[in-house]
């Protein structure tokens, strides 16, 4: 018989692999001759430049270059992958889906946004009785749960509206925000029912958004548990066809326990919270989630990810298909590199011709087995199944395959079941248990997905990343500095939270994964601290020396300066060419470069201390949920490609001040090169702080040519002037 044919197929870009090994080679041959040159000089006998400056440099120059080897390891065998989701078996034969939404805050996730992603997961092409919708509201407010009943009597409305005619864009928001959303333009009776649907969405939002006036957030961090299967029981008498007996997929609220007493891991506390609720409720073998402002914007993803997890070669091994965050907010400019274009055209792709790629806190469907380590299998001993997983016999016998569940609905939802649920959304429940340790979501750091992901990685699962032409789901980017920098310092603090643990991956992974596999995890969990000392050294001591005539690099006719000038070039244009190559432009390179050095002095600076602070037990770990509410303003001069510096004065005195350094340095560095002529000397740091300048000149215009609301304020000006004149005085006698 003929072999079935491929639910999917892997591509390798040989061009890339050939160009991307050529460049490795050259830069670290390059490399190696920088080395040569800064240990040598340490052993001469005389020396020009004080040892304490000339190592400091050394070691910043060695940071970069052990973060750039390690990077390499994403560019090794980049793969993309093309699926076949027609060839999937029939309906009956699909199996369920739980989908995981999770939200914390009603002021900073509105309510609105997150029930048009949980309308969205209603609305994906995939049987109604095999898919169950949970959104774990952290917040535990009346708004929320309120929000969840209108959107069930929406839905009622708006999946058929779906499933009729085909459409793509299954989040309401979305659609009628959308001028070409008529699939069906000219025909009539689309375009009735179209107004109707319209109607009733404005009806929804209108009763959503009331609530929300209302202002009944309830108390985030004390409440009890709240379960709640969702059932429209409004009894509205108008009826139309598709508002009778319409199938929806399970909907179920889940607001956990919690107490100001009690830990709760924040977001990995939720999913571990959704993990045992559902297994009593629903039980499917495979899960979705999503963060609540990420919309399903294909109905197909299910059935894509499923191209990977029923294939028998890779099923038994695959943990989860990932698919990469887009976003719907973000404008032709993109000044704060709002895309990771980075991370999910480059870094992704290349884990994915290793062993998969990280697990990325949204947009994943993931195996319900993968997430109770062996124990599923390998431990028959109910009191050690109850050492591991709690007392619950209930989510016990759910653990076997041979499971059925008959609960997941809402008239079966017994009292037992409610009463069950409920001791497992309790915030004592995973005392003793290892909950967070070996099973489930896991806790050790903030960035609960990467840390989750690289221990299944290690425990020899395999992962998969899929990039459809058409993005399958859309969030909302930050469009405004302050939120970019608290996301950063919280996703840096989460990062080098897993590098400095006792999981490290350069030191935990190699023996438990490929060598590639670790330096890809490495670099994830070293950047923050490994970018931020560095360039805070380049970006203050060069400039220090050229101000007091100091060269720190060779001269212009020295061979030596060829290595230094390959270095910087190459890196510049191999950043270039990854950029073009995934459809970016030289204004997405330039943007690029200044987040990296504005995060790597801010954001990475204050996060890895963070995280060295929590080690030294002097700080507890905290989580801020980004802001999803839009600021007018903001958004007008994200939108015309204008900084707003409307931030603390913690992230920005850092970037002003060693703005005003490098201004110092290169104004006086040309006239100390016209007055003395030693510009063959100086000429390396006089291009360092110009190519700094360049790069950043938007803080520079923020700083002394825009006078709107956006501009850097006074205050923060003087207090930079101040810093900054403090790092010349102690530069000064340093250098004396």
């Amino acid at each position: 018989m003929d072999s079935p044919l491929p639910l999917h197929v892997c591509h390798v870009n040989n061009l890339s692999v050939i160009i991307n090994r050529l460049h490795a080679l050259l830069h670290c041959i390059a490399i190696g001759f920088l080395i040569y040159y800064r240990a040598s000089y340490l052993l001469q006998e005389t020396r020009a430049i004080p040892i304490i400056l000339w190592l400091l440099v050394f070691a910043s120059e060695l940071l970069l270059s052990f973060i750039w080897l390690l990077g390499r390891a994403y560019l090794w065998r980049p793969v993309s992958r093309t699926v076949f989701p027609e060839r999937l078996p029939e309906d009956d034969k699909l199996p369920a889906i739980d989908v995981f939404i999770c939200t914390a805050d009603p002021e900073k996730e509105p309510a609105i946004g997150v029930m048009n992603t949980v309308l969205s997961a209603m609305a994906l092409d995939y049987p109604v009785d095999k898919l169950h919708v949970y959104l774990s509201d952290d917040g535990g407010s009346p708004i929320t749960l309120h929000g969840m009943r209108e959107a069930c009597r929406f839905a009622k409305w708006w999946l058929p509206f779906c499933r009729r005619y085909g459409i793509k864009t299954i989040c309401p928001q979305a659609y009628f925000s959308e001028a070409d959303s008529d699939d069906y333009f000219g025909d009539s009776e689309f375009m009735v029912e179209k107004k109707k649907i319209k109607e009733k969405y404005e009806m929804f939002e209108e009763h959503v958004t009331k609530a929300v006036e209302d202002g009944d957030y309830g108390n985030s961090q004390n409440h009890s548990t709240i379960i709640e299967i969702i059932q429209d029981t409004s009894g509205e008498s108008e009826t139309i066809r598709q508002a009778d007996l319409v199938e929806m997929p399970l909907l179920i609220y889940v607001s956990r326990e919690k107490r100001p007493d009690h830990l709760h891991h924040f977001k990995a506390g939720a999913l571990n919270v959704l993990l045992r609720v559902s297994g009593v409720i629903s039980n499917s073998p495979y899960i979705l989630g999503l963060d609540c402002d990420m919309y399903c914007n294909d109905p197909t993803s299910a059935r894509q990810a499923m191209c990977f997890h029923l294939d028998p070669k890779i099923s038994s091994s695959l943990a989860f298909v990932q698919f990469p965050q887009k976003f719907h907010n973000i404008n032709k400019y993109d000044i704060y590199d709002g895309r990771f274009r980075s991370a999910y055209c480059v870094q992704w792709q290349g884990m994915d011709g290793l062993k998969g790629p990280v697990l990325s806190g949204t947009g994943y469907y993931i195996k319900r087995e993968s997430l109770y380590a062996d124990f599923t299998h390998t431990v028959n001993d109910i009191s050690e199944l109850k050492d591991t997983f709690g007392k619950s016999n209930v989510l016990i016998n759910s653990l076997h395959q041979s499971y059925k569940q008959n609960n997941a609905n809402g008239e079966n939802f017994s009292n037992v079941l409610q009463e069950e649920t409920g001791v497992l959304a309790s915030c004592s429940y995973e005392h003793q248990t290892k909950w967070g340790e070996e099973v489930g979501i896991l806790y050790q750091s903030v960035s609960e997905d990467l840390f989750t992901g690289f221990i299944l990685h290690c425990k020899g699962w395999t992962s998969t990343y899929l990039t459809p032409f058409r993005p399958q789901f859309l969030g909302t980017s930050t469009t405004n500095l302050n939120d970019l920098l608290i996301q950063g310092t919280r996703w840096g603090s989460g990062l080098t939270d897993v590098g400095l643990s006792r999981f490290c991956p350069l030191l935990y992974g190699p023996s438990r994964m490929s060598l590639l596999q670790s330096m890809c995890y490495g670099e994830l969990s070293f950047f923050p601290l490994l970018y931020c000392l560095p360039l805070w050294c380049l970006a203050t001591l060069p400039q220090l020396c050229l101000l007091n005539g100091i060269s720190l690099y060779p001269e212009v006719s020295s061979p030596s300066f060829i290595v230094f000038s390959f270095i910087f070039i190459s890196a510049i244009c191999k950043h270039l060419q990854e950029v073009i190559s995934t459809g970016g432009s030289i204004y997405t390179w330039r943007n690029e470069q200044r987040i990296w050095m504005i995060k790597s002095v801010t954001a990475h600076f204050y996060g890895s201390m963070d995280t060295i602070l929590k080690l030294l037990g002097l700080r507890k770990a905290s989580f801020l949920p980004t802001n999803k509410v839009l600021d007018k303003e903001q958004v007008k001069r994200y939108e015309i490609g204008q900084f707003d510096f409307q931030t603390s004065s913690m992230f920005l005195v850092p970037m002003v001040s060693l703005m005003i350094l490098n201004m110092a340095a290169l104004l006086f560095g040309f006239i100390r090169i016209i007055a003395v002529g030693n510009w063959d000397k100086l000429f390396a740091q006089v291009l360092l702080s110009l190519y700094i300048l360049i790069i950043n000149f938007a803080i520079v215009e923020g700083m002394i040519v825009r006078k709107d609301k956006g501009r850097i304020s006074t205050s923060a000006i003087l207090l930079s002037s101040v810093f900054s004149v403090i790092l010349l005085f102690f530069g000064s006698i340093i250098l004396m």
